[in-house]
């Protein structure tokens, strides 16, 4: 840990620190992870700590790896503050999109049920005790019903989006640089390789087919990448992607 920059060090151990701390206390997922804003388990703060939450060792071990192998080499060009301005935006960039999905899925669903008859409030009645009703399967569309279900009660962890923006980041600043993969078996410059994986989160978002498998929350990493991808397209356009703030 001693190569490691001072800001990405400390963002290494709070990870640690947050994801040792939900096996040894399962409830904290229910505080700190990201709720739908709409739901009562929402709290104000989950925007900030869900980026310290993980669902399991291989989704920390990624991000914490992403965050060690580009986190480090922007921090030395940007200075910490410059990077933990950058980092944390993105992350917050992520949580909004992510959530403003979630509402457009809830409602979308929710305004079908209520034009068959359905009550709102009954229906955000049934959702709060965390039931279903069986009779929504016979109105709503399978993926219909799944938006429904999974944008109200199922929570979103990680640091994905963070990391989506520092990716954005590296690819501004090292367009040619190559990327050597497991899963890839020729290195890809990253100016090629990010926007095709922000491309399939893309797809992944809008069809519900996830290459990545389930549980991805693909329009937190697009939320990421966007808000990357807007400031360091507001930095390079002002001169300013090379200074530092301390």
């Amino acid at each position: 840990m001693n190569n490691l920059t001072p800001a990405v060090k400390q963002l290494l151990i709070i990870n640690i620190i947050f994801f040792l701390g939900s096996m040894a206390v399962p409830s904290a997922e229910k505080l700190l992870a990201l709720y739908y804003f709409e739901n009562p388990s929402f709290k104000i703060w989950q925007p900030l700590t869900h980026m310290f939450m993980h669902g399991g060792l291989m989704h920390i071990a990624f991000n914490m790896f992403a965050l060690v192998s580009f986190g480090s080499l922007l921090e030395n060009i940007w200075g910490s503050k410059k990077f933990l301005f950058f980092y944390f935006s993105c992350g917050l960039g992520a949580a909004l999109v992510h959530s403003g999905m979630n509402y457009y899925y809830f409602h979308d669903s929710l305004n079908i049920l209520t034009a068959n008859g359905n009550s709102a409030t009954d229906v955000l009645k049934v959702l709060i005790d965390g039931k279903y009703n069986t009779s929504w399967q016979e109105i709503l569309s399978t993926s219909q019903f799944d938006n429904l279900m999974s944008s109200y009660s199922v929570p979103a962890v990680g640091a994905s989006g963070a990391i989506y923006g520092l990716l954005i980041a590296f690819a501004f600043m090292f367009p040619n640089a190559e990327l050597a993969l497991m899963f890839i078996p020729v290195p890809v410059k990253a100016k090629y390789f990010v926007p095709v994986l922000v491309g399939l989160d893309l797809f992944s978002g809008l069809t519900g087919y996830s290459i990545f498998g389930g549980g991805v929350a693909h329009f937190a990493h697009v939320g990421g990448a966007l808000i990357g991808f807007i400031i360091m397209w507001y930095w390079k356009k002002n001169s300013f992607n090379d200074n530092r703030w301390n």
